[in-house]
């Protein structure tokens, strides 16, 4: 199977959004005074995978981002991803509401 170049299927909006949660993830490390070989050494992953989790890459899997939020304590973060949905909230109140006039 080809490897897929995420920098050309994701629009570039999604990649900042990617790189900016790896920073964030990296700065909740630093603020827990954690380092990378800590978090690498926790989760059983490779330095080098840890190393692409802070810099957002979109190639690593949602469970390896899963597994280093739950080191620094932020899994419970990951329930509100798509929780806060306002568009699919207004949209089914506009199904709801039709008919009643």
């Amino acid at each position: 199977m080809a490897k897929r170049n995420w920098d050309k299927t994701l629009f570039p909006n999604q990649q900042k959004l990617m790189k900016h949660f790896g920073e964030d993830l990296l700065l909740a490390m630093k603020r827990r005074g954690y380092t990378k070989a800590l978090v690498s050494d926790r989760t059983g992953f490779d330095p080098k995978t840890v190393k692409r989790v802070f810099d957002g890459d979109p190639s690593v899997s949602i469970g390896v981002y899963v597994m280093v939020m739950a080191i620094l304590g932020l899994e419970q973060n990951f329930n509100d991803l798509a929780s806060n949905d306002p568009l699919g909230r207004k949209l089914q109140d506009i199904e709801l509401l039709k008919g009643r006039k």
